[in-house]
């Protein structure tokens, strides 16, 4: 019921202040536009214009701070575009007349004024209707108590059928009161989708292509820390193997002709050697592409991280549906990071994963009784995971205090 209120009260305040805000806006707007407009041609308008348009950029301001209590949004100012470095007097002056953002708050400025008046009406007739129709029965109270009046309580139909007026008026009153936070709410966003789509709608999308560059650059960043870290995975372990296992054959095959049980235990140790790099390039492999998750899915694929894990993990899948590819990879090298940060860095004795869906959004949780200090500053193995989070629209969550206990929880849209 307090929220109802409040709602009423904000949408409320929006229609009825907005109404002579915007009425002497339109008229400052029309005024200077036309007279910019009129006397451009002798250079005179340009500073007109220019006015103009910061007039219209400061109503358009506080338009958008109503709009955020209106529709419930954090306000949203676009971005203007900015003077140039070493710019001259003259193009400093002209510099609104360069942003379309300008011209697009001028536009809502003239535009606003039906939709303000509507706003207006709607606001006073709705709350008018309930408030007279309530308060009826008071009028006979007062207008009979006063002394020789005789002609207003039969102006009001005070007489005769005045209980049967009371109860029409009452019942109407309510009936209004009832309709009259949905009426007041429906002008305030018939006016607020307007100023929305002129005075917000530019820097919403220009945030939208920001987040899409900042994922596109994640995901870049994140692809190249992988490399990265792949090469240096393979010049430490099979490649460094590889040498070792080819000094390993030459010198047996020196010592077949002098010493062929040497040569032959020399080779026995360079089969245990090939083995063992094998076993390291198929760890590697499944860093890459884990066959196991795109054949069965993330419930067996965190499964298999699990068991290989040194610390005991106890695993928690609460979803066993199919997501997109990239969904499923994010999901997965964060669980598989993370777990080997944990085994390498944390000195837990348990670790916990849970993935569930919530909503639109899948849920890994992983937390262990570690020494903590895990975040997700630049130059820490968090870091890579958080930009491949930000490429799937998704994002990382660390809650690690010096001492610990870790809590890492990645979310991703999946809907």
């Amino acid at each position: 019921m307090r929220s109802l209120t409040r709602r009423v009260l904000l949408d409320t305040r929006y229609t009825l202040v907005g109404f002579p805000t915007t009425l002497i806006g339109f008229v400052l707007m029309i005024a200077g536009f036309a007279a910019g407009l009129g006397t451009a041609v002798v250079w005179i308008g340009v500073p007109l214009l220019a006015g103009t348009l910061m007039i219209a950029r400061g109503f358009a301001d506080a338009e958008r701070g109503w709009l955020s209590d209106v529709l419930g949004r954090p306000p949203v100012r676009p971005r203007y575009k900015p003077v140039p470095e070493g710019a001259g007097r003259f193009r400093r002056l002209v510099n609104p007349l360069m942003s379309g953002q300008s011209w697009l708050d001028l536009l809502h400025g003239i535009l606003n004024l039906p939709f303000a008046i509507l706003g207006f009406v709607l606001t006073i007739v709705f709350w008018a209707i309930p408030i007279g129709g309530l308060t009826y029965p008071l009028y006979g109270i007062i207008t009979s108590n006063i002394p020789g009046n005789t002609e207003l309580p039969q102006l009001l139909g005070l007489g005769d059928g005045y209980l049967v007026n009371s109860a029409f008026y009452v019942m109407l009153g309510l009936v209004f009161a009832l309709i009259m936070p949905f009426a007041v709410r429906g002008a305030a966003l018939v006016r607020a989708g307007l100023g929305r789509a002129l005075l917000t709608g530019v820097a919403e999308l220009q945030e939208r292509i920001d987040d899409l560059a900042e994922g596109r650059a994640a995901a870049v960043s994140a692809e190249a820390n992988a490399l990265r870290k792949l090469e240096r995975d393979i010049h430490d372990g099979p490649q460094q193997r590889l040498v070792s296992l080819a000094m390993e054959l030459s010198r047996a095959q020196r010592q077949l002709a002098k010493d062929p049980e040497a040569a032959q235990a020399t080779i026995k140790s360079a089969i245990t050697a090939t083995r063992e790099t094998l076993d390291e390039l198929r760890a590697l492999s499944r860093g890459i592409a884990p066959p196991i998750l795109s054949d069965r899915g993330l419930a067996p694929a965190l499964a298999a991280l699990a068991g290989r894990c040194t610390v005991p993990v106890d695993l928690d899948v609460q979803t066993v549906e199919r997501y997109q590819a990239a969904v499923e990879n994010a999901i997965y090298f964060v669980c598989a990071e993370t777990l080997t940060n944990v085994a390498k860095h944390s000195r837990a004795t348990v670790c916990t994963v849970q993935l569930a869906r919530v909503g639109n959004y899948l849920m890994l949780t992983i937390g262990d009784d570690g020494v903590g200090g895990a975040h997700v500053a630049k130059g820490h193995g968090l870091a890579g995971l958080a930009d491949r989070l930000r490429a799937v629209d998704g994002e990382l969550t660390v809650q690690s205090p010096d001492g610990g206990p870790t809590l890492i929880v990645a979310e991703v849209p999946c809907g």
